[in-house]
């Protein structure tokens, strides 16, 4: 029997986030102590899901929601984050659906909107997930750049050049992943029109939208136009640490006569893939509607832990830090020649994890990369006077 060959459309994908991984257990049989700072888990550091959530998922199982859910979710779900929804300003909300996290709903929402050789603007930097499922549709890659001379915000002439006529969709994060940046309303009214203006759906990834520091307020982008059409999506994962629980959803906002036809091919793939986890969707009222103390706990240890990165690398000759507004990461840029190159000798030398900037996207010539600030201080700390001691001594091997 001859080897099996992949699907072409496997060859481009890529999760340099876990893919480090690979590399970073051949450096723990050395015996050398790891430092992780490369996935956003909450639970694998000091943050601890809200224990009335568990209880509310143990409650659902002990009273044998065990079975299949609708395929769209259980009816008091919906309601509780179409409440949510409403109290962020989202208005004309046309449906809601829940799934195996806020990843599975945006592939089904690109699956249902896009052919091969079609396009969606994504963000760069941004989450890798987008980028793999460009290659399984087959689509054209349409990088946009975010400006890191203007705080990370989006380049708004940047996107209107690479407005093309098999463009479907533009994909924002808000706040941004990897760079932590909460876009400006100026900025977002600017995406409106330009979606309005294109005939573009907004996929509108804001799963971090309960973890902004500083005081800054978080904008819906479906909250400035009943107009716009819409999917926001979020979950349990990062505002509620639950990233292993799998549940997060969509809401689709806009006109219906625009999005009627769109969201029955949503739902004709909701439906043929079942529904997601039954017991894991009585948590959403629960945490939605429920106590919320532990957000304004989880950020004010992100603030200082921001706080941390920001005070060490300040005074680093050859890193630079845009100050992150929200999440839980930081992305500064590296003044070394492959950002891929010192991730590995970072490891190699010190055990330290971090993500090179090039899984992220980035303008070339550049190179970052991404630290998760989630670790206890303590942990942080350590963690960055490693980084910064082997940066010097990268500079002189490599550099010079």
């Amino acid at each position: 029997m001859k080897p099996l060959i992949p699907a072409r459309k496997t060859n481009a994908i890529q999760y340099v986030i876990r893919d480090i991984i690979l590399l970073a257990e051949q450096v723990a049989k050395s015996g050398k102590a790891l430092y992780y700072l490369n996935i956003g888990d909450p639970n694998v550091y000091d943050f601890k899901t809200p224990p009335h959530i568990i209880e509310e998922i143990h409650r659902a199982m002990l009273s044998n929601k065990n079975g299949y859910a609708p395929s769209s979710g259980v009816k008091s779900a919906i309601e509780a984050i179409e409440r949510d929804a409403r109290k962020k300003g989202i208005d004309n909300i046309l449906d809601i659906f829940i799934t195996t996290g806020a990843s599975e709903a945006i592939e089904i929402c690109l699956t249902a909107l896009l052919n091969p050789g079609d396009n969606f603007l994504m963000p760069t930097p941004g989450y890798p997930l987008y980028t793999a499922v460009q290659s399984k549709l087959e689509l054209e890659p349409n990088p946009y750049y975010l400006d890191e001379d203007n705080n990370w915000q989006p380049d708004i002439n940047d996107i209107r050049k690479k407005i093309n006529s098999r463009t479907k969709a533009l994909v924002l994060i808000n706040p941004n992943n990897p760079t932590g940046t909460v876009y400006s309303r100026e900025i977002l009214l600017e995406l409106v029109n330009l979606a309005l203006e294109n005939n573009l759906l907004i996929i509108a990834d804001e799963i971090y939208d309960k973890l902004i520091f500083d005081g800054k307020q978080h904008i819906a982008i479906a909250s400035l136009s009943e107009d716009l059409p819409c999917i926001t999506f979020s979950g349990l994962s990062k505002n509620y640490i639950g990233p292993g629980l799998r549940i997060g959803w969509g809401v689709a906002s806009g006109k219906t006569n625009i999005m009627k036809d769109y969201l029955e091919a949503v739902n004709k793939i909701l439906r043929a893939r079942i529904c997601a986890n039954h017991p894991g969707q009585y948590a959403i009222p629960v945490a939605l509607d429920g106590d919320q103390k532990h957000l304004q706990e989880n950020v004010l240890r992100l603030e200082r832990r921001r706080d941390i990165v920001m005070n060490k690398l300040k005074n680093v000759q050859g890193f630079h830090l845009i100050k992150p507004e929200g999440a839980f990461y930081a992305f500064p840029s590296i003044d070394v020649n492959d950002d891929n190159h010192f991730v590995t000798e970072l490891l190699r030398e010190t055990g330290v994890i971090v993500v090179p900037g090039s899984g992220f996207g980035q303008k070339p010539g550049s190179n970052h990369i991404r630290i998760v600030i989630l670790p206890q201080e303590e942990m942080l700390e350590k963690s960055l006077d490693l980084i910064i001691e082997f940066y010097n001594i990268y500079k002189t091997k490599f550099l010079n």
